[in-house]
């Protein structure tokens, strides 16, 4: 999208109030999971006293999925925006509420800036713009260094750092999504959002918990909407088995591993794959695989940004798994690595 349209769209937006449309119908519900929120327009105080008036009588549930399309307001509103949207458990995305239509003229682009960009950052779950969509920040609005202060500030980058860092999200990874700027306006980028944890794509901070012994075990666990998935690191003389567990429900993961017709893990986006290994099985309600891993790749396994498990079907058209990020769990993986290299000269 060009500065000229998201100018555009700032302008249609500082015209009126915000607008917010629920959509809570039985067809939503079952295939969302969650009713849909649609806020557009300016995010001022009066769009932050109208979502808090719906979710006190109820007309926004707990839990929803609030869609963003806003250019223009201020940026303490959308702080506050965002604390609240954390505090009722919303999850956010960048969209726009579109009524069925048989046009073939393309919807416009759904733009999330400034304050909006700040609100969407208090989404429980946060998912990655997609489409021609896109959410972005004026550089004068930066947190941090990079961000300009002086009396039009509204907001020190000092202030907008330690939200950052209250909405879960690190400021050091936070820079890796800026692009560049685009006459004053830095857009971030959709592809590194999630791999930077900036959205979550439906996933909580990553949890680590680690049993030391003869055969030290590290488990990396990551609350999903739906489930919680898992990937454990088992070391012994030799090296270290890693094991996946894909949560899907119990139907589901036996329907996939009477389908899979390969099974892997990647790392930074690369598909890593010493040898075939077993097929996936189904496991409770999970779909299960496991595979070896020399201990000279561990290190690189527990820095990564990006570890994915996958299992591809026969058709081979279609891929299950999930992403995890074992980087952000360093503190407490540590240990486990450092027992792990001892372990090393045993054999």
């Amino acid at each position: 999208m060009s500065t000229r349209a998201a100018s555009a769209s700032a302008d249609r937006d500082a015209a009126g109030r915000a607008s917010i449309q629920v959509r809570s119908d039985r067809l939503t519900l079952r295939v969302a999971k969650a009713p849909q929120v649609y806020l557009s327009g300016p995010i001022g105080p009066d769009a932050l006293r109208q979502v808090d008036g719906m979710l006190r009588s109820g007309r926004i549930p707990r839990g929803s999925d609030v869609y963003l399309d806003s250019s223009a307001g201020d940026v303490p509103s959308g702080l506050a925006l965002g604390r609240l949207f954390r505090s009722a458990g919303l999850n956010t995305h960048v969209g726009l509420w579109r009524k069925p239509t048989r046009s073939v003229v393309p919807a416009r682009p759904a733009v999330c800036l400034d304050a909006c960009a700040y609100a969407y950052l208090g989404g429980v779950y946060r998912w990655a713009p997609s489409g021609s969509d896109r959410i972005g920040l004026h550089a004068s609005l930066l947190p941090g260094p990079q961000g300009a202060s002086g009396p039009a500030q509204p907001a020190s980058p000092a202030a907008l750092r330690d939200y950052l860092v209250e909405m879960d999200v690190r400021p050091d990874y936070f820079a890796h999504v800026l692009g560049p700027a685009e006459n004053g306006v830095v857009w971030w980028k959709p592809e590194e959002m999630a791999p930077w944890l900036v959205a979550n794509n439906g996933r909580q901070p990553l949890a680590a918990s680690y049993q030391p012994g003869p055969a030290p075990q590290l488990t990396l666990s990551q609350t999903v909407r739906g489930g919680r998935n898992r990937i454990a690191l088992r070391c012994a003389p030799g090296g270290v088995t890693l094991t996946a567990y894909y949560t899907v429900g119990y139907e589901h993961a036996r329907q996939l591993a009477s389908q899979a017709r390969a099974a892997y893990f990647e790392v930074e986006r690369q598909p890593w794959q010493p040898q075939p290994g077993e097929r996936p099985h189904a496991e409770g309600d999970a779909l299960v695989f496991a595979r070896p891993l020399p201990f000279a790749e561990l290190n690189r396994v527990l820095r990564t940004v990006s570890l994915g498990a996958w299992v591809e079907t026969a058709a081979g058209r279609v891929r299950y798994g999930f992403l995890v990020a074992p980087a952000a769990a360093w503190e407490g993986t540590r240990a486990f690595y450092a027992d792990c290299r001892a372990l090393q000269g045993r054999r």
